[in-house]
């Protein structure tokens, strides 16, 4: 069932894992100084947040942290196989996941464009806005989502949300764990993750994870395999300083992928109505795409109780792609009105982060404050090139007859793409004023400098900005030891890679974020509950205008207003019940007064939740639920929808344990996005099932 690359994975986990457990015999002690990784065991099963730097560089627990933070754990990772960034990001609340074509994904949040990933808190500016292929989760311990404008610590205040992956870090004791899974459409998958002191004394630790996945589709003709491999080493240096290295390599190879995908609508303007496996890919097509990613990390505490970290990140990816779009609106009697366009593409994008930071507390007016200053510098280089090609226009049959038989593209019309240069310098300040022991004020801002210049498909671009200031403030007060009242204040300033029809790229959005809630710790702190009101007012907010070939083009919408409310509920209630839930509702307004953003619902409800049974604690039960309003986009609507997940898992013994999970139990038959003008249908009923070892 796995190919021979993978069967060697297994073999290379095991041998690790034995020569951990060897090692484990020896009595390894260190002086209660050292410093060391990650102590979080894999095998805890919280759904709770957890204590988080990513909104503000100061690390405070959600109740703390004056912004709609959540946390999607391991534990709702493994159980709910989560092991893809947009599985991921579908179950948190408030997020959407806009699956555009197969390997090309848009993320909102609030009805904005997310823009901005973080690993461990260091910000990573998407280059398109978008992301290519199919990231994988296997590397990642947790994820943090803040939702609202979070320009202190990005660099740019987006009002939608900061996505924190936060990596698995090596541990002191030994630990390894193997899952292999299969599962509908022939799928395969296989992870490790390998981890443990590499010397007697400890001092040096190391972490290996690997995962290779590999499957057909529900979609006609697509199949995608990925590889994951990340790596990382941890060396005390002395007592107090540890120094960091680490790499990720990930690839996503698909055949026969859609770019572009189905028609919306027929000519006469009615809804078209497809079978869920229709694919608008031709037979020869491919996108490939490869990652890799390097961090290493200094970092020192002093005897004062700050600490001091420098991180220097270094990331190229690469995309190379033969690719198949399918454009013009189909005769719904004859099905006629489709026509070709074949490209071949390749990119490359190089990038450089920076990232000198300090924090830790002090004291004044006979109290204990906290601060974290930083700067940071980050250089973009990207190069893309697309090949045209003769046959464009070629009239094809309807849908319901294509099987993807097309000749390849020739390439023999003029070449045309992007070189462009992005630099982003800022400083950051922030600091959490303790003015009484009840009341906390949370003051920062950034300074940025952004310049841009380069060519896009002809058109020659520089953009800069300098001194652009990005302020925010935040004040927490504590009704009582388990409720807090909170608000906070945050400007906008987001620069934009979105381009118009002319090839130049929009003006950066400006705007401010203003948000207020409530937070509670309850059950003896088992158990995060939010309520958050926001209101964003922003100008320059892109919105699609149309489309040439496979290339968007956007134009700039002023006096956008966007309102709403968001509930959250995460952790233990009762004993044995995991429980990660909450309910968004979003109002999108334009200047005149009419609904805007109609690609994003209003009202959002995310719920996920396991049990385990008490008369027989080695099972484990559970359910998801994603649901969300009708939506629209001016030419097709996509009516409310639910998807339903079951999950169940069964430890037979503390080493080995299988799990099952079932996607989709209702069949519900819908669109993945209306974000463009095209879409294609989410997976219908799956299944796959898990066999875990585990040391």
């Amino acid at each position: 069932m796995f190919s021979r690359k993978t069967r060697l994975a297994v073999a290379i986990a095991a041998a690790c894992s034995f020569h951990h457990a060897a090692a484990a015999e020896q009595q390894l002690e260190l002086d209660a100084q050292t410093v060391v990784g990650s102590t979080a065991a894999n095998e805890v099963d919280s759904y709770k947040s957890t204590p988080s730097s990513a909104a503000t560089k100061l690390d405070l627990t959600p109740r703390q942290t004056p912004q709609a933070i959540s946390t999607l754990s391991g534990a709702q990772l493994r159980d709910f196989k989560l092991t893809s960034v947009n599985d991921a990001l579908k179950a948190v609340p408030g997020v959407q996941v806009q699956e555009v074509e197969t390997d090309r994904t848009y993320y909102t949040a609030r009805g904005f464009d997310i823009t901005n990933f973080q690993y461990d808190g260091i910000a990573v500016p998407f280059v398109y806005g978008n992301v290519e292929g199919d990231l994988d989760t296997a590397m990642y311990e947790r994820v943090e989502v803040i939702r609202g404008a979070n320009g202190l610590m990005s660099g740019t205040g987006n009002p939608s949300a900061t996505v924190n992956f936060v990596r698995k870090r090596p541990t002191l004791a030994p630990q390894a764990r193997v899952d292999l899974t299969a599962g509908s459409w022939d799928k395969r998958r296989i992870d490790t993750d390998v981890s443990g002191a590499l010397t007697d004394a400890g001092n040096i630790r190391g972490r290996v994870v690997y995962a290779n996945e590999n499957k057909n589709s529900y979609l006609d003709r697509y199949s995608r395999e990925k590889n994951v491999f990340h790596g990382v080493l941890e060396f005390d240096l002395d007592d107090r300083t540890l120094f960091t290295l680490g790499h990720t390599l990930q690839t996503s190879d698909a055949n026969s992928p859609m770019w572009g995908a189905l028609p919306l609508n027929y000519s006469d303007g009615s809804k078209t109505d497809y079978s869920r496996s229709t694919s608008t890919s031709s037979d020869w097509a491919y996108w490939d795409v490869k990652e890799n990613r390097t961090f290493a990390e200094l970092a020192h505490t002093f005897d004062n109780g700050w600490q001091a970290k420098t991180v220097l990140t270094r990331v190229e990816k690469k995309g190379d792609g033969s690719l198949f779009y399918m454009y013009g609106t189909p005769d719904r009697n004859t099905g006629l009105g489709l026509f070709s366009y074949p490209s071949e593409y390749k990119d490359e994008n190089k990038q450089l982060i920076i990232d000198v930071q300090a924090s830790g507390p002090f004291s004044l007016a006979g109290r204990q404050h906290e601060a974290a200053l930083g700067a940071s510098w980050s250089r973009s280089e990207l190069n893309d090139i697309s090949y045209y090609d003769s046959t464009t226009g070629t009239a094809l049959p309807p849908l319901e007859q294509w099987h993807g038989n097309i000749g390849k593209p020739l390439n023999d019309r003029p070449t045309n793409g992007s070189d462009f240069t992005d630099r982003m310098k800022s400083m950051y300040g922030a600091a959490r004023w303790s003015l009484t022991d009840k009341l906390s004020l949370i003051t920062g801002t950034r300074v940025v400098d952004v310049k841009s210049d380069g060519t896009n498909y002809g058109v020659a671009k520089t953009s800069k900005n300098s001194g652009k200031v990005v302020p925010y403030a935040g004040v927490v007060y504590d009704i009582t030891d388990q409720y807090s009242v909170y608000a906070s204040y945050t400007e906008i300033f987001d620069p934009q890679t979105k381009t118009n029809a002319a090839g130049s790229r929009l003006a950066p959005v400006e705007g401010v974020n203003y948000e207020v809630g409530i937070k509670g710790e309850l059950f003896d702190d088992k158990v995060n509950v939010a309520l958050a009101v926001f209101r964003t007012e922003q100008d320059n907010f892109a919105e699609q205008a149309g489309s040439i070939g496979g290339r968007a083009y956007y134009r700039a919408v002023e006096g956008l207003t966007s309102e709403g409310y968001e509930i959250e509920i995460s952790g233990q209630p009762i004993q044995g019940l995991e429980l990660n839930a909450g309910y968004t509702f979003v109002d999108i307004t334009n200047a005149d007064g009419s609904h805007g953003v109609t690609y994003s619902p209003k009202h959002m409800v995310k719920t996920a939740a396991t049990y385990r049974i008490p008369a027989l604690d080695k099972l484990k039960v559970g359910a998801a639920v994603r649901w969300q309003d009708d939506i629209h986009n001016g030419i097709a609507e996509q009516d409310a929808y639910a998807v339903v997940d079951l999950m169940a898992s069964y430890d037979i013994d503390p080493n080995w344990s299988v799990s099952a999970n079932l996607n989709n139990l209702t069949d519900e038959k819908y669109l993945n996005s209306l974000y463009w003008t095209q879409a294609y249908y989410g997976a219908p009923r799956n299944v796959s099932a898990t066999l875990t070892w585990k040391y």
